[in-house]
């Protein structure tokens, strides 16, 4: 049986309480304060418009360590083609996520209620986006959430060839000077495994997590915008 949350601002220990599929428990709220503890415990939600509210810690667990992003020559040359910017247009960078289309997904998952979360989540400073421009126009981006030392990458969008991948790009070198462990990308897929991300059991992604629970990154982190 997958637990039901009550109003208590809590989660089951995913080791100990997790479906087969990856599932910890069901129902809730998108609260912040809820969000932010459920990604100190390795937890996030994901759900569709037809479901509760789901909440995941997926066996295995997909984490690109900074030092193992590939940087390919093509990329890097790329770089220089794009205005990248730092939580400068999140809420169209968010929007921009839940409206692409993914090969082999019907519709999204990123729902009316979790945009307004995140949005709140970025007025408060833990949500964050990184844009990519050409000519002034919005062609790539990402956003994710800070927790501790950690990125927990949720979502990328690109109009144009490779302006997520520079986003990443630069967002990983920047991460590094500010002090962050590892970004979380979540679920296994294999266009963040070729860009250097590998995939670790549950157990050892929480326990890194449960080592790293008290650090941070640099108090100038994320206070920059245009790149």
């Amino acid at each position: 049986m997958i637990p039901r949350l009550s109003y208590h601002l809590s989660f089951p220990n995913p080791l100990l309480h997790t479906s087969q599929e990856g599932i910890v428990a069901y129902g809730g709220d998108l609260s912040p304060s809820r969000l932010m503890l459920a990604y100190r415990m390795g937890i996030f939600p994901w759900y569709s418009k037809r479901d509760p509210i789901l909440w995941w810690s997926p066996d295995p667990r997909l984490i690109l360590e900074l030092d193992d992003f590939k940087l390919s020559r093509s990329l890097r040359k790329k770089i220089p083609q794009f205005e990248i910017c730092f939580d400068c247009a999140f809420s169209e960078v968010i929007r921009a996520c839940s409206s692409v289309p993914r090969r082999g997904q019907n519709g999204s998952w990123i729902v009316p209620d979790m945009i307004e979360a995140y949005e709140n989540l970025h007025a408060l400073g833990y949500a964050h986006s990184v844009e990519a421009y050409q000519n002034g126009t919005l062609v790539g981006g990402l956003y994710g959430v800070s927790s501790g030392s950690v990125f927990c990458g949720e979502s990328m969008f690109a109009k144009v060839s490779d302006a997520s991948k520079v986003a990443l790009a630069v967002l990983v070198e920047r991460l590094k000077e500010w002090g962050y462990d590892f970004i979380d990308c979540q679920v296994p897929t294999e266009h963040l495994k070729s860009l250097g991300a590998k995939e670790v059991s549950r157990a050892v992604f929480l326990e890194r997590l449960s080592k790293i629970s008290g650090s941070s990154p640099i108090e100038s982190a994320w206070k920059m915008r245009n790149l």
